[in-house]
């Protein structure tokens, strides 16, 4: 049984009322429950250092904006450079697709550590003074240091409250459950939570009003209501389909689609293509990845495997070619799930 959908113009009232919010809250306010400042009186754009936030559990302490970051994630990262903080990145790793256009010159002068995950030694050879994170696994064992490792050697390190906020914080919860639906007021929260660490409050202020003017600015199609949808990252032999509470779902209900799979609590989910072919969604959401990580990554090796696969090649959007291709990135939440978003609407056009 599906839950109670919001209208397309739902989140936009929302955002209206949120961003009035925002002139009369202090920047902990506006941040998840389990975030506060040292100074919560503190005005957003104020000068707060020392900060220390409660992140996933731990409290994140930061005496003074950092000058040598670097972003663990391909989210953070973009996150960091659209606050005008390339000058203070000495690496980034872990990417699923290109930059953003409009941060490829910033990018450039960032050095690549690594496509997935680098070592622990690798980045600590480039004497960060913080490091951040967009997902639990990153910063964990297996991934590049756990927040222990860092704590170590005096290095704060951050992960994204998008993730904390899953139903088992900060302990490689990955592409686990969710006890609520993410909502663009997460992302908002890392946005302004990796601004007040950097000392960039009003940077952080400026972006979050830039998103939320672009999604008032994207109008669902004509015919959009209830058009039922599948959001399928990677993997071809247990597909990673979008779950109904994660980013695919954001971008669902601001155009009044129907998730097939918005019952499911697990962010990305491994579904069997009988279940997909069961439900025959009107659209395929294809992830279009240029890492290297999983079977069937980019959208042309997807297609690839749907038309020819027994099982896939009868459904409804594959034999019309209904399909809309976003990067992996937009498809995670970060600034670029509004990318997706506008894309999703442009591919439905």
């Amino acid at each position: 049984m599906h839950p109670i959908r919001t209208r397309p113009g739902g989140p936009r009232l929302l955002r209206a009322l949120a961003l009035a919010a925002v002139a009369a809250f202090a920047v902990g306010a506006c941040s998840a429950p389990d975030t506060q400042t040292t100074d919560p009186s503190a005005a957003p754009g104020s000068d707060t250092h020392p900060v220390s936030l409660e992140n996933c559990g731990r409290t994140v302490t930061v005496e003074t904006p950092p000058q040598r970051v670097v972003g663990l994630n391909q989210g953070t990262t973009e996150i960091l450079l659209s606050l005008g903080l390339a000058d203070r990145m000495v690496g980034t790793a872990t990417w699923t697709d290109p930059i953003r256009d409009d941060l490829a010159d910033a990018n450039a002068g960032v050095e690549r550590l690594a496509d997935n995950y680098a070592s622990l030694e690798t980045v600590l050879a480039t004497e960060p003074d913080f490091v951040a994170a967009s997902f639990a696994p990153t910063l964990a064992e297996g991934g590049s240091g756990t927040f222990e490792d860092y704590a170590k050697v005096g290095v704060p390190a951050y992960l994204a409250h998008t993730d904390c906020a899953k139903a088992v914080q900060g302990q490689g919860a990955g592409d686990g459950a969710r006890n609520e639906k993410l909502t663009m007021n997460d992302i908002h929260t890392d946005i302004r939570e990796l601004a007040l660490i950097m000392g960039e409050s009003p940077a952080g202020e400026d972006l979050v009003a830039s998103l939320d003017e672009r999604l008032d600015a994207v109008e669902p199609p004509e015919g959009a209501e209830g058009t039922t949808v599948a959001f399928w990252f990677a993997n071809s032999e247990a597909p990673y389909m979008a779950g109904g509470v994660g980013a695919p779902q954001i971008m669902a209900d601001e155009l009044g689609l129907t998730n097939v799979f918005d019952d499911r609590k697990d962010e990305w989910p491994q579904i069997s293509w009988e279940a997909v072919a069961a439900e025959n969604p009107d659209y395929l959401v294809i992830g279009d990845l240029t890492r290297d990580s999983q079977t069937a990554e980019s959208a042309e090796a997807k297609i690839e495997f749907l038309t020819s696969n027994p099982v896939t090649r009868e459904m409804d959007a594959v034999r019309k070619e209904r399909f809309i291709l976003l990067a992996g990135a937009d498809m995670n939440p970060s600034i670029r799930t509004v990318d997706g978003i506008e894309k999703l609407a442009a591919g439905l056009a």
